[in-house]
């Protein structure tokens, strides 16, 4: 092994080399057992392009899931998409193909990660000196190694442990809010996709109220029993309507494309949505979150993570002992014994790290009962809204209905008869139209309302 070296150098240099690098050669052998190896792994951007574009909210996996989320919750509903998406529908495919969701589990994944492997023994130290006395003795080589283990004595590794499987569920609370706030985004968007349809269709049915009145007021302006001007009114708003039900169009296509990206399905997937303004379980009268809102959920836990976090901080005031066998040999002599240390905690005693970590845990309580409290004035400001909005669409149906109703049908029998103005007609056309769309206007900010009040009470996940 060291051939190579000149025969004059003295057979103790040679056992000195022959030690090194037999140490080293052993030292490599274990490293290199004991390391994982690297594998580079490339973008499959052709795959995942062709996944994406045969996503189909009618697939099996979403099926699946939608079985073991009736076993697990109160959700109860039958999933079957061939006869069109329900809200409900659409949030079930919104869990299983959202694109932010699938980052957020992945880092759950990270911390999962994390405290599979929180808590291990450091790895030991093998250390290998060569000294050589530089006066003439008969044998100047001191030849020494130790292999040292630390040993947690102040507890320092089970607390790493414990905090790292709060940081999991941290984690994985944090999952299960953004689940919460995509099912509020969802509905969100769905209800207001709903009610630029139910606009849609309103507009669209006032063009075919003014189509009527159009050819009858364009015949008598003919005749020369109305002036072409007031007939020209009725050519001019419905342009305009014709305007207003493209502008509708384009919005309901939108908001379509919009609820295809929060379900994680391509643009061209098929698919057939149902429209509602309901935004599902009523909990309108709640006056506070529940237990089981995500978000306070979410910052309990990290407020369980600070106290993890001080306790460790406060541990590692405490030496671990680091301690192994040593040998030396010295002018020819051997020897073999122990060596040992243990810090003295009297000057660091890791005090900046445990002040921090006490502010760190007086933060994480603030900012749970700072949102508690924000929670509790949003929904008190949502069930004032509430009753503004019910205020309102009592008026509008009571008093504001019947009225342009009454007046659309006084208006025509008039103008029959020859007896009536097309001027007021036209307005009450527009004025019945107006309140049609006010009450889709109403019902959206209800369902919103009552979606939204949802959403900081939090899911019924009794079963």
């Amino acid at each position: 092994m060291i051939h190579y070296l000149p025969d004059n150098y003295p057979d103790r240099l040679r056992a000195i080399f022959s030690g090194l690098v037999g140490g080293l050669a052993c030292s490599a052998m274990l490293l290199l057992a004991g390391c994982q190896t690297y594998q580079p792994e490339a973008l499959a951007r052709a795959v995942h392009k062709e996944e994406f574009k045969s996503r189909q909210a009618s697939s099996e996996s979403v099926k699946k899931f939608a079985k073991r989320l009736g076993e697990t919750t109160s959700y109860n509903q039958a999933f079957d998409a061939s006869n069109g998406l329900s809200l409900g529908e659409g949030e079930t495919v919104a869990l299983v193909f959202n694109p932010d969701l699938r980052v957020a589990r992945l880092r759950a994944g990270v911390a999962e990660a994390t405290a599979e492997y929180a808590g291990l023994w450091d790895d030991p130290t093998f250390s290998f000196n060569v000294l050589n006395i530089r006066s003439s003795v008969p044998d100047p080589w001191i030849i020494g190694s130790a292999l040292s283990f630390t040993l947690p004595i102040s507890g320092r590794l089970r607390v790493e442990k414990a905090r790292a499987e709060a940081a999991k569920h941290a984690e994985l609370e944090r999952v299960a809010e953004t689940e919460w706030k995509i099912l509020r985004d969802v509905a969100d968007g769905w209800l207001s996709w709903s009610a630029q349809k139910h606009q849609l269709q309103q507009t669209e049915s006032i063009l075919v109220a003014l189509d009527s009145v159009v050819g009858s007021t364009s015949k008598l302006a003919r005749e020369g029993e109305l002036p072409k001007t007031e007939a020209a009114l009725f050519t001019i708003e419905r342009a305009s309507r014709e305007a207003e039900r493209d502008r509708f169009r384009g919005a309901v296509a939108e908001s379509e494309q919009k609820l295809r990206s929060m379900m994680g399905l391509s643009p061209s997937a098929p698919l057939k949505m149902i429209s509602t303004l309901s935004a599902g379980r009523d909990v309108s009268n709640a006056k506070e979150p529940n237990e089981g809102n995500p978000t306070l959920t979410r910052l309990r836990s990290e407020y369980a993570v600070a106290e993890q976090t001080l306790l460790r901080e406060i541990r590692k005031q405490y030496p671990d002992l680091t301690f192994g066998p040593q040998t030396q040999i010295e002018q020819g002599q051997s020897s073999i014994g122990f060596v040992s240390g243990i810090p003295i905690p009297i000057l660091n005693a890791n005090k900046g790290g445990i002040a921090e970590a006490r502010a760190e845990r007086k933060v994480a309580r603030a900012i749970y009962e700072t949102e508690y409290e924000k929670m509790v004035g949003r929904l008190a400001a949502l069930h004032s809204r509430l009753d503004a909005i019910n205020n309102r669409r009592t008026t509008i149906n009571e008093n504001l209905v019947p009225l342009v109703d009454r007046q659309v049908s006084d208006a025509n029998r008039l103008l029959a008869l020859g007896e009536g103005s097309s001027l007021v007609l036209l307005e009450s056309l527009l004025r019945s139209s107006e309140a049609k769309l006010q009450l889709v206007s109403i019902q959206l900010d209800d369902a919103l309302a009552k979606n939204e009040i949802r959403y900081l009470v939090g899911p019924d996940n009794r079963k």
